[in-house]
């Protein structure tokens, strides 16, 4: 996966490395032109020195001064040692032979001037005189003038190659900004398109074309706030359902409540008013313990066969309307328990929180419960004396009695209910798979473990027990409200409940609620 940093990084080294490329062409010509600058100065010392050899010249023409004439033997011999030490230099900017060309001539030059010094004046010897020294300041003027074009060609070549490495670093420095402002602005561009959508109420994945990973990421990130925002969402929405739902149950669970007492003690009446059912088949409640007498033949017997048939058939009537009303009566309570759970889930109850030891609590539920469980379940319960939760004592006992009573119809007969409990401190990622979202790192808490040796729960329900209504019971074995407002006891209290399958077979509900020390209020 590529990186942005690494690109801005590789485009950084990349200028530096071209800066220093110009930077070193610039040094190198600006010591060419230093370069030239030195061979500028040596020709126009060798200049200097012909322009006064020439003055000395004109003095010992005009005046015979003997020491014009040795100042002039002195610059004569200073030039031809300028143009032996800068032969190279001479040669560079004349040509091949130049400085032994001027060389000759000051040589021709200097046996002129002694010839002219040691005879009487002489026009020819003077005119011979003048005439190479004219020749050979000229070539000095020449070479002067060379030396300052070169230099002047230098100082405009190294101006040009400047201005083009400025131009050529400035046009890169604009590409490179535009190249990376676009690799940067689009996948902004389509953030901030995607986050209006959000702010709209479309909650879209977004799906950046950037290969980049910090865009990446950074859409990993937003997609992650998505979820999360859309898991709350639905939690939120599922908490105005449920609290809608209980105003509803409210309403409805009183309504029923009158009628069904009423129900109740009228099935209650109708089979206190039927007659005792017979313990034998005979006709009454009495002659059922005594054998019919025989009867005779002859047509007597057909008269007094026909109460006995008649009175059998009003027994078996009897019985059957006192089964139909037992039923009635039996359904009746089972539906008038229905409505006191939902009286009691949406009761608005006050919570009281204060410091409950958790053995108690779950030795007290499983006391009550002595009666509901089976002879051969063993509950094996290891929990702390001294361990203790911060909640409401009746409601956590509530959340035990619906998760025991699950364990006892999981397990069956035979079997067994382990009930743990360990304090500790939440921490960050530390596995335990909240539903409620309320634990937060850092917070003291108690685990509270019940796992049973049942079939366990099918993988594909487990999402879906805490939800309302929902069981894996039987028909009128279960009304799917006891682990919903097992749930909502739990997230009230501000812990985590989750449900998982064991590996060794049943299922585990796993609690985490708020710890306390013992004796804090």
């Amino acid at each position: 996966m590529r990186s942005l940093q690494a690109k801005i990084v590789f485009v950084y080294l990349a200028l530096a490395a071209l800066i220093v490329g110009l930077s070193a062409v610039a040094l190198f010509e600006l010591d060419r032109i230093a370069d030239k600058a030195r061979e500028g100065g040596k020709v126009a010392e060798l200049f200097d020195a012909t322009l006064e050899m020439r003055r000395f010249e004109k003095n010992h023409f005009l005046y015979a001064q003997a020491s014009d004439l040795a100042e002039h033997a002195r610059f004569v011999a200073r030039a031809q040692e300028l143009l032996r030490r800068d032969a190279a230099v001479i040669d560079a900017l004349a040509g091949a032979n130049a400085a032994a060309g001027l060389q000759r001539d000051l040589s021709h030059y200097a046996v002129a001037m002694e010839a002219h010094a040691q005879t009487p004046f002489d026009e020819a010897i003077a005119a011979a005189v003048r005439a190479l020294g004219n020749r050979i300041v000229t070539a000095g003027e020449r070479l002067a003038t060379r030396e300052r074009e070169s230099m002047n060609a230098a100082l405009a070549a190294h101006r040009r190659n400047l201005l083009v490495s400025l131009a050529v670093v400035a046009a890169l420095l604009g590409l490179t900004g535009f190249l990376l402002a676009r690799q940067v602005t689009r996948p902004l561009q389509a953030m901030e398109t995607r986050m209006e959508a959000v702010a709209n109420g479309q909650l879209t994945r977004l799906a950046l074309d950037s290969p980049e990973r910090e865009f990446v990421s950074l859409a990993e990130a937003f997609n992650h706030v998505l979820d999360e925002l859309e898991r709350r969402q639905h939690t939120l929405v599922r908490a105005e359902k449920l609290a809608s739902l209980g105003t509803l149950l409210s309403g409805v669970a009183h309504e029923l409540n009158n009628p069904l007492s009423n129900i109740s003690s009228s099935a209650q009446i109708l089979k206190e008013d039927l007659p005792p059912s017979p313990t034998g088949g005979g006709a009454g409640g009495e002659g059922a313990t005594h054998p019919a007498p025989r009867p005779s033949s002859g047509p007597g017997m057909q008269a007094g066969a026909r109460p006995a048939r008649e009175g059998a058939t009003l027994d078996k009537s009897q019985a059957f309307h006192r089964q139909l009303i037992e039923d009635i009566d039996a359904e009746t309570l089972r539906a008038r328990r229905i409505v006191r759970t939902l009286l009691d889930y949406a009761g608005d109850r006050e919570f009281k929180p204060a410091p409950v030891v958790l053995g108690e609590l779950v030795e007290e539920t499983l006391r009550f419960l002595k009666a509901k469980r089976p002879p051969g379940v063993e509950v094996r319960v290891e929990i702390a004396p001294d361990l203790t939760v911060s909640g409401d004592r009746p409601r956590l006992q509530q959340v035990l009695l619906n998760l025991m009573v699950n364990a006892f119809d999981a397990i069956g007969a035979h079997g067994a209910l382990d009930i743990t409990a360990r304090a500790g401190v939440v921490g960050k990622g530390d596995g335990f798979p909240a539903l409620s979202g309320q634990c937060r790192p850092g917070s003291a808490v108690v685990d509270l473990l019940l796992a049973d040796s049942g079939p366990g729960i099918p993988p594909e329900l487990l999402s879906r027990v805490f939800d309302p209504f929902f069981t894996t019971k039987a028909i009128g074995h279960g009304s799917g409200l006891g682990l919903f407002i097992t749930f909502e006891i739990v997230e009230e209290h501000g812990g985590c409940i989750a449900v998982s399958n064991r590996p060794e077979g049943g299922a585990e509900f796993r609690l985490r609620l708020p710890g306390q020390e013992a004796g804090h209020g």
